[in-house]
Formats: C-alpha cells, sequence, structure tokens
C-alpha cells in the first residue's frame, strides 16, 4: 500500500481529533461513534495492523475506513511531519479495498452508478443543464469563463436551485461565462476520496480532454468538491486551467461594489466547507461577500475557520451516508452549533453542505428558527 512507510509513525496522540484550543473533538465520524478506532490515530492503528496481518478485513473494518469524512481537520492539527499524508494514508487504504473488491454495498453502488450513468443519480446526461432553462446562463462557447456544476447541483434539486442563484448572479455581475449542460462530466472528486483511482483518472481525462476541445482556459465551479479536483489532481494528469471558486470571482467585484445592494437586515454565521477552506485555504472569499451585504451580521460558530466542524458529507459520504444520521450526525450537531450564535441564517457555499444542513434543521425541528441558505441566494435577495 501506498504510505506503508508512515503508517507505523502514528501513536495516537490523538490532537489529530481536537480543535486547536483541545475544547472540543472535532474528527466527525469519533464525535459520532466515540470509538478509539473510527478517530484518525485509531485508524492508522487499524491499518498498520491490517498490513502487518494482525487483523483481517471486516465489515466493520470497512465502515471505519469509510466513514472518514476525508474533512482535513486531522491533517490541520497533527503535530508530526506526516500530517499532509493523513487523509492520503485513509485514501489509498481505501483503494487496496477497491482493488480486492471488497466494500460497502453503497460505496460499491455509488462507484457502479457513475461508471454506468456518468453520475450518482442514475439520471441521463441530457437532465444536467435543464436547472438552467430559462436563465440568463446560456452554453459555453468562446465565453471567458466555464462555469462547472457538476453532479450534485445538475440532479439535486436543493442543489439545482443554488446553481441558478450562482450562475444567475455571475451573469448579473457582468461576467463572461457559459456551461456544457449534457457535455460536462463527473468531477470524480469523491470517486478518488472513495479509492477508486482508475475510475477517477478515467474521468479526469475525459474532463481534460473535453476542456482543450472547448478551448477552455478559466473555469468557475459551483462546488469546494470539484474545485479541489480540478486545481490539486487534475494538473497532474495534465488539465492546467486557471480554477476558481465561485466566492474567489464574486468577492471581489463586491468588494468594489460592482454589485448594487440594498441593505438587509439579516444575521448570518457561516460555515466553511472543508474541501474550500481546510482543503484549499480559502476562508476569505465567502465573508468577504457577506460582509459586503449591506446591514448584514456576520457572527461566527464556536468552531470557524481552520477548525469548523465538517457537517459530514465529505469522503463520499454526501451519498453513501456510512456516517449514518441521528442526533450525534455531524451535521445536527453542526445545526445545533449555528442556532447557539443567535443567526438567523446558516450561510453555506457548497450545495453538498447545504443538502446536509438543511436535512439537519429539518431533523432538529428548528425550520421556524433557522434556514440554510447559499451566500448568492442571501446576495441575490438583496440586489437593487
Amino acid at each position: 500500500m501506498k504510505y506503508s512507510d508512515i503508517v507505523h509513525r502514528c501513536f495516537r496522540c490523538g490532537y489529530c481529533k481536537f480543535t486547536s484550543d483541545y475544547t472540543d473533538f472535532n474528527c466527525p465520524s469519533y464525535r459520532k461513534f466515540r470509538f478509539e478506532t473510527y478517530s484518525p490515530g485509531g485508524r492508522m492503528w487499524l491499518i498498520r495492523g491490517w498490513l502487518n496481518g494482525d487483523i483481517k478485513n471486516s465489515e466493520r473494518f470497512q465502515e471505519i475506513l469509510f466513514s472518514c469524512a476525508t474533512c482535513a481537520n486531522c491533517v490541520e492539527h497533527c503535530v508530526f511531519t506526516f500530517s499532509d499524508d493523513l487523509v492520503n494514508i485513509f485514501i489509498a487504504a481505501r483503494e487496496e479495498l477497491i482493488a480486492d473488491g471488497i466494500v460497502p454495498p453503497a460505496v460499491r453502488d455509488y462507484l457502479r452508478n457513475i461508471h454506468v450513468n456518468g453520475n450518482p443519480y442514475k439520471e441521463p446526461a441530457a437532465g444536467r443543464g435543464r436547472w438552467a432553462e430559462g436563465s440568463p446562463v446560456e452554453a459555453y462557447t468562446d465565453q471567458d469563463y466555464l462555469f462547472y456544476v457538476g453532479c450534485v447541483g445538475s440532479y439535486d434539486e436543493r442543489a439545482r436551485k443554488i446553481a441558478l442563484s450562482v450562475g444567475t448572479l455571475l451573469v448579473k455581475a457582468g461576467l463572461s461565462v457559459g456551461i456544457l449542460g449534457e457535455k460536462e462530466g463527473c468531477d470524480g472528486n469523491e470517486v478518488r476520496a472513495l479509492g477508486e483511482s482508475g475510475l477517477f483518472e478515467l474521468l479526469a481525462r475525459q474532463n481534460i480532454e473535453l476542456f482543450r476541445d472547448h478551448d477552455v482556459k478559466k473555469v468557475i465551479t459551483l462546488d469546494p468538491h470539484a474545485f479541489n479536483a480540478f486545481k490539486n489532481d487534475y494538473p497532474g494528469l495534465g488539465g492546467k486551467f486557471e480554477v476558481f471558486h465561485y466566492t474567489q470571482v464574486l468577492a471581489p467585484l463586491m468588494e468594489a461594489g460592482r454589485i448594487p445592494l440594498k441593505a438587509c437586515a439579516l444575521k448570518a454565521t457561516y460555515h466553511d466547507p472543508c474541501y474550500l477552506g481546510r482543503h484549499n485555504g480559502e476562508y476569505r472569499a465567502p465573508r468577504s461577500m457577506l460582509r459586503a451585504v449591506p446591514g448584514l451580521e456576520l457572527v461566527e460558530m464556536e468552531r470557524s475557520g481552520e477548525n469548523a466542524f465538517c457537517c459530514g458529507g465529505g469522503g463520499g459520504n454526501f451519498f453513501t451516508d456510512i456516517l449514518g444520521g441521528g442526533e450525534e450526525s455531524p451535521a445536527r450537531l453542526r445545526a445545533r452549533e449555528a442556532l447557539d450564535t443567535g443567526a438567523e441564517v446558516i450561510a453555506v457555499a457548497c450545495p453538498q453542505c447545504a443538502k446536509m444542513l438543511e436535512d439537519a434543521v429539518k431533523s432538529e425541528e428548528l425550520e421556524d428558527r433557522i434556514k440554510v441558505m447559499d451566500i448568492t441566494e442571501i446576495v441575490t435577495g438583496c440586489l437593487i
């Protein structure tokens, strides 16, 4: 296994599962299950035992490996030199299970749907661009930017509304953007995170070829997960494009007053998506957009920025639900934390986070006290 020469160096000091000030557990799977084996250090020791033949593969072993949300809290707070490789180690272990054909059914089904249908929803490609019907967003020809929406934004009912909001605001802001619609393919970020490196490379190469065929130079993504794949994984396969998350493009325009807004008295708290924040270091742009809204009061949750608590949807869990629900699920814990700020709105910049947190708010029966909105939905509601 890749990284097998590193695994033994972890001696379970436990820093990896905390926030930087050690006030709370910040590993989603450990916080949910409360067994050391579900913590990053526990996984490292399990993987070491498995590689040494001391333990055998089992349903529980698979559950522990695939419940990791790849949120990178462990990468942020591990004190050792191998910290940057922690998530990669867990993904490498998943790759070994994939190679042996021994994975949880939910993982198997997700990967099969991507391979067969090109998306996890088993929907036809023709449906990818339907969210844009009747909007000012046009098909990509020779515009400055390709707006890449992804599988969730194309097919999930809630995420399609967010895609429409982002796409419309990009156009209203005067940006030259277009979409590929039914030609668009899966970015593969979750495929890679779940350990199917071969399928990921296939998807990546198909997208790279597609972008080159359309002479794409700059890409704006809806989803931080796609942003992560395009920015960090595609260049190694020859896909070198300028990649932006939509907040990185809109924030400077709002700071410069290029998007006229009226005052909106609103108290909001921002949830950092792991794949925008910890994986890619972008904490400023989303907050800049919110602070540029006249009358909006931005309040931070107890855990924010590099210490933000994951919604639990990363690492493929948005589709596989191996972390599961219940009162101690990451998303419900996060919804309660947001409520404690006194905010009326949880502002998000990721369609997966939006869905996870909106479902959590419903499960907590908090719909009359706090709601989940994408940042562009807030901004659009304040346009002059």
